[in-house]
């Protein structure tokens, strides 16, 4: 008989379920939160475990590869689809969701989740903490400006490189508000110098990789974006269509039907990875309207935005960008700024002709 486990994973413990192919559970228990506890508790069934699920989390890639390497086969479910399911449980405790987890694996009613490389993950560490430099930086910003201007003090005319200046200088006659103001620009130049050092990080990365670098040759994609990209889809041939792309980080519109009464498509489904479609809906606002640079992609949103809308061209073109990046990556080909001409009939024939 085949046995199928799902695990409940937490910090500190993992709650485990096992339960055989008629869906009958034939062992609930707990382990460490650790690769080889885990294995250790489910080695009774060695041989004939034919699937273990867990929910995708923060713990999850980790402890995917580490079952993986003790030779468990081992699926990773998407956290929507995992959540939909328990919400039909009357309780909600560890012991019931791995056991909902098990029976989602043995009925094969799942989305599996890709874990990426471990490359993947650094770099996508790099981001996210220049990003999160970078908010709380805007925050102290943002901060002082508003505070100050209880006292009248209005900053709207100071830039970022003059920024310390104008506060020191509208706060020079007040011993309070400049004791107060100090800490904060301290605060507000240490994160600026860790960001900018950071940012420079990325920037290094991405012009000694080739991929990247094909990715920056379209208008509008900077650093930042195409190393997103790089690290968002991590390996191209897991999308059997470049298309396939878009949809997956939430940029087609989403359908919703029912019977022959209600049949319409909606806004975009803003499904996937939220920060990988922030980037490309920038990307594509950018090429739209601070290129210079024509290319058939930018004419074809413009002629969008006069029919459906500005906000409307932009999504379509950050579509069309994650199509077009994973298809130059896929494909090892350069960004083509205006379509391919078209081959005469007479020309083409001509070529048939052998010299």
């Amino acid at each position: 008989m085949e046995y199928f486990a799902g695990l409940d994973v937490g910090v500190k413990e993992t709650a485990i379920c096992v339960v055989n192919s008629a869906g009958a559970v034939v062992l609930q228990a707990s382990a460490e939160t650790a690769a080889d506890a885990i294995h250790q508790a489910l080695e009774g069934y060695a041989g004939r475990l034919r699937c273990v699920g867990h929910e995708a989390g923060a713990l999850s890639p980790w402890l995917h590869r580490g079952l993986q390497r003790l030779g468990l086969d081992v699926v990773l479910l998407e956290t929507r689809h995992v959540h939909a399911a328990l919400k039909a449980q009357r309780n909600k405790t560890d012991r019931n969701d791995a056991r909902g987890v098990a029976q989602l694996v043995r009925s094969g009613w799942y989305r599996d989740v890709h874990v990426k490389s471990d490359d993947s993950y650094r770099l996508r560490l790099l981001l996210t903490h220049r990003r999160t430099l970078k908010r709380k930086f805007l925050d102290l910003e943002n901060e002082i400006r508003h505070s100050l201007k209880v006292f009248g003090v209005k900053l709207h005319a100071a830039g970022r490189g003059s920024f310390d200046e104008h506060v020191r200088d509208a706060v020079a006659g007040d011993a309070f508000l400049a004791a107060m103001a100090e800490p904060m620009l301290r605060a507000r130049a240490a994160l600026w110098a860790e960001y900018t050092r950071m940012h420079a990080l990325v920037v290094q990365i991405t012009v000694h990789d080739a991929v990247c670098k094909r990715f920056m040759s379209i208008p509008g994609v900077g650093p930042v974006t195409a190393l997103a990209f790089k690290t968002a889809v991590d390996a191209p041939e897991r999308f059997a269509r470049s298309r396939d792309v878009g949809a997956h980080f939430g940029l087609t519109p989403k359908r919703e039907q029912s019977g022959t009464s209600i049949d319409f498509d909606g806004h975009i489904s803003r499904q996937g990875d939220k920060e990988m479609r922030t980037l490309l809906y920038e990307a594509a606002s950018c090429l739209l309207t601070r290129s210079k640079v024509w290319t058939s992609l930018k004419a074809w949103g413009m002629k969008l935005a006069r029919h459906r809308g500005h906000k409307r061209a932009v999504t379509a073109v950050a579509r069309k960008l994650a199509v077009i990046m994973h298809a130059m990556w896929r494909d090892g080909t350069d960004f083509r700024f205006a379509a391919a001409p078209a081959v005469q009939p007479e020309a083409a024939a001509t070529a048939l002709v052998p010299a």
